[in-house]
């Protein structure tokens, strides 16, 4: 797995990408230090608890946010942010969003809801367009869905309209938050296959926004977890998933059905205006708390020291003082 993503081209890339937002008189860390890159025909997934700063860096990644530090690259060149360079761009970084039903408008026909980004950017042949991509997206005949509107839809369908609506700009990266988030898990997992066939037939790679890692297992080549606005373990999949070295990434790991032992974090992700000093997670670890990481002389140094932020590497890696004992 690292070979083949070490072979891959680096697309969209993410370079000590900090995002701030003044709140009550200080200033919010939501994106707090980030290296992250998805190289071509790529699904990496982007994991953590709500309120870590998942989607505020995918808004960053897609234009719609301004780095307070760092800078986004797309094909190697720095992100524009002037009007007609944004449009450029995300006519080849697609959002494709949770909730099907707030991202369709109701008295839109589902020809006119793929056929906005077209108009928006002046492709011609509109209806072959919006045909070919709701036949990407598995609904066919494509001609049959033209006149439906969203509410003669399940709501798998409405999840495939709204990939249709990306891949009718032929992108070349889908940004997907918690994209099945909102659908019965009996349709999960078609949306899930949709999303690895549209990478072998049209090459497209993809991050997708997730708090589940039992998601991130069956689709992705490689996994970031992030806490507290800064990615705390990446690598391969397989081996994130199987030997997973930070303790928050065990924690996560740990309410899937077949984990052998619940790790239950005390309380909730601190004010991200107020990040604890040392190790961000040393006030809800595991490790500390058992006295595991003061046995093995590191505890003073999660409680004090603060960890160097992770590189964008394909290679597993932990920003844990505990893990690299």
């Amino acid at each position: 797995m690292t070979e083949v993503a070490t072979a891959r081209k680096t697309l969209l890339e993410a370079t000590d990408l900090r995002v701030e937002f003044p709140s009550r008189g200080r200033r919010a860390k939501a994106v707090d230090g980030v290296n992250i890159a998805v190289g071509e025909g790529e699904i990496v997934a982007l994991v953590g608890e709500s309120g870590c700063g998942k989607t505020t860096l995918a808004r960053t990644l897609l234009g719609l946010e301004r780095p307070t530090a760092g800078r986004v690259m797309y094909g190697g060149a720095p992100l524009s942010y002037t009007s007609r360079a944004l449009k450029a761009y995300r006519r080849e970084v697609q959002l494709v969003l949770q909730d099907p039903t707030g991202s369709l408008n109701p008295r839109h026909t589902v020809y006119e809801a793929v056929a906005e980004g077209p108009r928006i950017h002046g492709l011609p042949d509109e209806e072959r367009i919006v045909a070919e991509a709701l036949s990407h997206a598995g609904l066919r005949p494509a001609e049959r869905y033209f006149l439906r509107y969203p509410h003669e839809l399940s709501g798998g369908q409405r999840q495939r309209v709204v990939i249709a609506g990306a891949l009718a700009l032929q992108p070349r990266i889908l940004v997907a938050d918690e994209p099945v988030a909102s659908l019965d898990a009996s349709v999960r997992g078609e949306i899930l296959a949709l999303l690895l066939r549209l990478r072998e037939e049209l090459g497209l790679a993809a991050l997708v926004v997730t708090h589940d890692l039992g998601l991130a297992w069956n689709i992705a080549d490689r996994v970031a977890v992030m806490y507290l606005g800064r990615i705390v373990e990446s690598g391969p999949v397989e081996q994130v998933l199987k030997e997973p070295r930070h303790p928050y990434t065990q924690a996560l790991l740990s309410v899937l059905p077949e984990s052998p032992e619940r790790v239950v974090l005390a309380g909730e992700p601190p004010d991200p205006t107020r990040v604890p000093g040392g190790c961000r997670f040393h006030p809800r670890c595991q490790v500390l708390a058992s006295g595991l990481a003061d046995e093995a002389d590191v505890g003073h140094r999660c409680r004090d020291e603060a960890l160097a932020v992770l590189p964008a590497v394909p290679d597993a890696q932990a920003a844990c003082h505990y893990a690299n004992r």
